[in-house]
């Protein structure tokens, strides 16, 4: 009996997960909609003396189970830790702000002091920030040293209410002598843009706490990137700054480069996938010479960088005794310029740290298209400055000749129109696109690729003659993930194929076996797919929970 008691006894524990104060549910994939379907989980809560941390990953949560769930937690003045991404899988976007409200609220009440918020892979945008905004506002956050909200899909209005919350946080703690410091910020993933990017910003430096700053895959070009830099700088103690997958350009990466003079704490840096061009390696590279004494990792690839450029950044980790990756694959080294970086790392004894160059660009042609896009850039910052001369012409007439006494707002100009200027093209709209022009024009063709592809998979899958198990065969061949009996080679595969392929697996047509068999070819240690970096992660991320729910 004694036996079965302690065997009972360990299965409770495997299940809860119970450590250091942690109940855990993690990864059940439970549907919790109502009351009843959480009754055991509240009980748990209500018995769990000292609760600390509550683990919610992996199930879907109504409104109603949140707020069984919220009432439970009411009383637990000791809780801190929050770890509650993908949780809503399947909610209605108009769910979740209810449900994050009572949870926040009961939080407050108990009188709870955080010190880790994980709502990441929750896609709630703009109105599920909403949702937590009295929190972070509150007492409750006062101690919050991680705030983890990766792949929420906030948009640049989301991003304006969170670093607004977090300005207020700061304000209101430092009244009472306990400001808050935040150490690690995660929101890669969310279409901040340069908007959502430099009102953060201004949050960051007011804090000046930052250890860790993970921002990818944002949309954010120079002028954001540049308001970023301007905040890192007053983070002293910053150890990982990774801006992965964002449009640095020279202008970006140089005042980045400014801004790590100042950061002698720095760890790992990822600007990978950021056009950061032979001017912004070189200024990196300065930086790094002459400072970054305990760097551990650099990347800089897929940054249009040239051979002199790349042999300058070698020469910047002589002497970085804590160097464990130099990652500069995807550039324009050019067969030759590849051979010299890799000697010039084996002169310097760190031939091991140098990534792959597998991925090499070729040497570029010339350096008409770098002028043209210097051109752009400076085109892009005259083109605003008479777009704004342009609308403040035509609210001072509209002023001008108002027939009323009375002064009359002026109507809102009207948002751009993407679609309007694809159908039919002109100068005048594309200047009225605005800055992120080239970003909205992106972001409208991958809709269209997306809705094509949808299409065309799902007449395929519809067709009893479509063979589904020899088309994902195809697809790992081309992944490079299988080799062809037939001497296929696989293509040159960017995050973008990945993207794609994340969107495809998660449709009502691709069939449950397909997604187990690409989970289980994307689970194993693929060199070819590492220059992928987080589009990589996320299919796999995304394959795993897709396996899970089916």
């Amino acid at each position: 009996m004694a036996s079965d008691i302690v065997a009972q006894l360990a299965d409770s524990l495997a299940k809860t997960g119970v450590e250091d104060g942690e109940l855990s549910y993690k990864g059940q994939g439970r549907k919790l909609d109502d009351a009843q379907s959480v009754e055991e989980i509240v009980k748990e809560i209500q018995d769990f003396e000292g609760l600390q941390a509550l683990r919610l990953e992996g199930n879907t949560v109504g409104v109603e189970a949140a707020q069984a769930i919220a009432k439970a937690l009411e009383t637990k003045s000791d809780f801190k830790r929050c770890y509650w991404s993908d949780m809503f899988t399947g909610r209605l976007r108009s769910e979740i702000p209810p449900a994050l409200n009572s949870l926040g609220d009961a939080l407050m009440l108990a009188g709870a002091r955080l010190t880790v918020l994980d709502l990441s892979d929750n896609a709630f945008g703009p109105d599920g920030v909403k949702g937590i905004e009295n929190l972070l506002k509150s007492t409750a956050c006062f101690t919050l040293q991680e705030l983890r909200l990766n792949n929420c899909g906030m948009g640049i209005g989301g991003g304006k209410i969170l670093a607004a919350s977090l300005t207020h946080c700061h304000k209101k703690s430092s009244a009472e002598a306990s400001p808050l410091s935040l150490k690690v910020f995660v929101a890669g993933r969310n279409r901040l843009e340069n908007d959502g990017a430099t009102a953060l910003a201004q949050a960051f430096q007011l804090m000046g706490s930052l250890e860790e700053v993970h921002m990818p895959q944002n949309g954010i070009n120079h002028a954001g990137i540049t308001a970023l830099a301007s905040a890192m700088q007053q983070n002293k103690a910053l150890r990982i700054l990774n801006l992965n997958d964002n449009t640095f350009t020279e202008k970006g990466a140089i005042a980045m480069a400014q801004a790590l003079k100042h950061l002698a704490s720095v760890q790992v840096i990822n600007f990978g996938d950021c056009l950061v061009r032979p001017a912004g390696a070189k200024a990196i590279a300065e930086t790094v010479s002459e400072g970054l004494p305990i760097l551990k990792e650099l990347n800089l690839s897929y940054g249009e960088i040239t051979e002199e450029a790349a042999l300058a950044v070698a020469q910047s980790v002589k002497g970085k005794d804590k160097l464990e990756k130099l990652d500069l694959n995807g550039n324009c080294l050019g067969e030759d310029g590849c051979v010299a970086l890799k000697d010039a790392m084996e002169s310097l004894n760190m031939g091991e740290i140098l990534g792959t160059l597998s991925d090499d660009e070729g040497e570029p042609e010339d350096d008409e298209d770098e002028d043209e896009d210097d051109d752009e850039e400076d085109l892009e910052d005259v083109d605003e400055e008479e777009l704004e001369e342009e609308e403040e012409e035509e609210e001072e007439e509209e002023e001008e000749h108002s027939t009323s006494k009375f002064s009359t707002p002026v109507s809102a100009p009207r948002p751009p129109d993407v679609s309007s200027f694809l159908s039919f093209p002109s100068p005048d709209k594309l200047l009225k696109l605005g800055a992120n022009r080239a970003l909205l024009i992106e972001q409208q063709f991958l809709i269209i690729f997306l809705t094509v592809t949808d299409a065309l998979l799902r007449k395929a899958y519809s067709t009893p003659s479509f063979q589904g198990c020899s088309f994902v065969s195809s697809l790992l061949v081309l992944l490079g993930l299988i080799k062809s009996e037939d001497k296929v080679k696989p293509v040159l595969v960017v995050p973008g194929h990945l993207h794609a392929l994340e969107h495809v697996v998660q449709q009502d047509y691709f069939p449950e076996q397909s997604v187990a068999v690409l989970e289980a070819f994307m689970s194993r240690n693929n060199k070819i797919l590492e220059s992928c970096g987080n589009a990589r992660i996320t299919l796999q991320t995304t394959l795993q929970r897709v396996k899970s729910e089916s």
